[in-house]
């Protein structure tokens, strides 16, 4: 029997969906050479401020990764609204100023299509 990643993803409930979503985009940051430094980053709650999924670090760049779970590129890039997109920004802000981090920094989003990851860096 044959079993499509989409179909597992389908068979989990939204939370677990994204958990799963999760492992593989750290998976997948670490065979490029990423260490993960942070996994769900949230700060300031209640403050209008936002959860940043995945922080990783190679050399001397550090990047706030979102990763969305949806079943095309186009859905997980509409559900980044512009709020959300501000929200993460201060987000990595507050973690830059509290880390001292002076390198470079930037904002991907790693979509996950079932098994399926892609990767888009400076995406916000």
């Amino acid at each position: 029997m044959k079993i499509s990643g989409q179909n597992l993803m389908h068979s989990k409930n939204t939370y677990q969906a994204g958990l799963f979503a999760e492992f593989l985009a750290r998976i997948y940051l670490r065979i490029h050479g990423f260490k993960v430094i942070k996994s769900r980053y949230i700060t300031g709650q209640h403050t209008k401020r936002a959860e940043i999924d995945i922080i990783a670090k190679r050399g001397n760049l550090v990047v706030f990764v979102e990763v969305k779970n949806r079943p095309s590129v186009r859905t997980a890039f509409d559900a980044i609204g512009h709020t959300q997109a501000l929200r993460l920004r201060r987000a990595a802000g507050t973690w830059i100023a509290k880390n001292r981090w002076y390198g470079d920094a930037r904002f991907d989003v790693i979509v996950v299509i079932g098994w399926h990851v892609q990767w888009f860096k400076n995406a916000l």
